[in-house]
């Protein structure tokens, strides 16, 4: 089932200017020499390159086949400056505030979590991998944060926003992409628990009720190839 009611999801305010420009853009620069990615991966797709290896903040490689969990493994293309991601002070901490969380959702379910930031327009600055130590530490992740060099990753997944997340069962066969829950702004204010229904249905073995949703965030930063 898909579903692309987000309603109730009130985006970060500052800068909503930029930020609704950016969405708005999202990859029709690949006329001035953007990357493009594939097609979105589709419902029930094997996870691609998923033997590819990618820094770890520990100083580690790992591949996505290493990182999972007996149950699965949840994807989440994230970063460390999107509003969307880290929140903006006024009433959002973003969806980062909930990551940990998630993650240990997951884990009680045999679903492991990794981040990946492939931002990689971004990567002598904001994104680069010393700053996304600084970042993981500041905010105690207890998950892998995994660089994805030349957003190789991404543009085999198709991802377009930070966060967008994917999630995998135990076959690594995709089972729901989209977003975490309907409400980035407010986390008590969420409704609708997409990864952890998502999460919850395939450890119990049962279908999951909404396999897709709208990634809501800011584009994945590319450069040209």
């Amino acid at each position: 089932m898909v579903k692309d009611n987000m309603n109730v999801l009130n985006p970060p305010r500052k800068g909503a200017v930029g930020i609704a420009c950016a969405l708005a853009l999202g990859f029709f620069m690949t006329s001035a020499g953007i990357a493009e990615p594939q097609p979105e991966l589709a419902i029930g797709s094997k996870a691609p390159l998923a033997e590819g290896l990618m820094m770890n903040v520990n100083g580690k490689e790992m591949s996505l086949n290493s990182a999972a969990g007996p149950n699965g493994l949840l994807v989440v293309f994230s970063c460390n400056t999107c509003p969307f991601v880290v929140g903006n002070g006024m009433k959002s901490d973003g969806w980062e505030g909930r990551y940990n969380e998630t993650a240990s959702f997951a884990k009680e379910n045999g679903v492991a979590m990794v981040l990946v930031n492939s931002n990689e327009a971004k990567r002598y600055n904001h994104d680069s991998m010393e700053a996304m130590k600084a970042h993981a530490k500041e905010n105690k992740y207890g998950m892998p944060y995994l660089l994805d060099a030349n957003h190789e990753l991404a543009d085999a997944f198709g991802a377009l926003k930070t966060p967008h997340v994917y999630l995998f069962d135990g076959d690594m066969a995709l089972v729901y992409r989209g977003s975490i829950d309907n409400n980035v702004s407010d986390a008590e204010a969420v409704t609708e628990h997409y990864v952890k229904d998502a999460i919850a249905a395939l450890a119990k073995g049962k279908t999951i009720a909404v396999s897709e949703t709208k990634a809501i965030g800011c584009s994945i930063k590319r450069v040209s190839k």
